[in-house]
């Protein structure tokens, strides 16, 4: 009885293979279609254990990076010049700052959650990777912040940052202390990398699921069981 079901899967598979388009762009189209459909790249439903706060400060993470690309722009148009003195451009620097301490506070806080949670089980792997190479890109970026400040604090630490940057042997094409390298750094290559990575990575977690956790499977036996015993009740 095992032949006919493998020849059936083979057959199925090869005309899959076979309806698959040629040119790249129909092979992208062809993909996102199959293995990202709108219900799961927009779900109206959860599972019962995303109920958790830890699952809370992914979404966190995203709204602070949110509110620092909104604030960044304005203090970008703005200048030094404006957010050095104007009681307005005060305000949206220290936006900008506290926004900054949240996003590496929340996406701590979801990094350590999920590693508790083995969050690369499932072919999960990917969006591990991705999320820990959006932490450590959020780090440099946070760098090029400090020392594009222009004020004390900021010469300070760039020449600290330079010393440490060329003990490690990147000094001769990174200069933090040139501020305009570290500005054009800081304000479009490094929010580019960031924009891509999250996005892939919130790709991912559409196309896998959240993460559940690793007794889930434990609790929701034990949840239907209770259900049953209340319904025969």
């Amino acid at each position: 009885m095992t032949a006919p079901t493998h020849a059936a899967d083979a057959s199925e598979h090869a005309a899959d293979v076979d309806e698959r388009p040629a040119s790249l762009i129909g092979r992208l189209r062809y993909r996102l279609e199959h293995d990202l459909p709108y219900d799961k790249l927009l779900p109206e439903t959860q599972p019962s254990y995303v109920a958790s706060w830890i699952y809370v400060f992914g979404v966190l993470t995203l709204a602070a990076l949110g509110m620092i690309v909104a604030s960044g722009v304005v203090l970008a148009f703005n200048g030094p010049s404006w957010y050095h003195v104007s009681s307005t451009g005060h305000w949206f620097n220290s936006l900008h700052f506290w926004s900054v301490q949240l996003f590496f506070v929340f996406m701590l806080v979801h990094l350590v959650g999920k590693f508790s949670m083995a969050a690369w089980r499932g072919h999960r792997a990917r969006t591990w990777i991705t999320g820990m190479i959006a932490f450590l890109v959020s780090i440099i970026a946070g760098l090029t912040g400090y020392v594009v400040q222009t004020n004390f604090d900021s010469q300070w630490i760039s020449f600290e940052a330079k010393d440490g940057l060329n003990s490690a042997g990147v000094g001769a094409w990174f200069n933090v202390a040139n501020l305009g390298q570290a500005l054009l750094v800081h304000v479009f290559l490094l929010p580019l990398i960031i924009a891509v990575v999250v996005v892939i990575h919130v790709v991912l977690v559409r196309l896998r699921g959240v993460v559940p956790p690793i007794d889930a499977a434990e609790v929701e036996a034990r949840r239907e069981a209770v259900s049953a015993t209340e319904e025969e009740a």
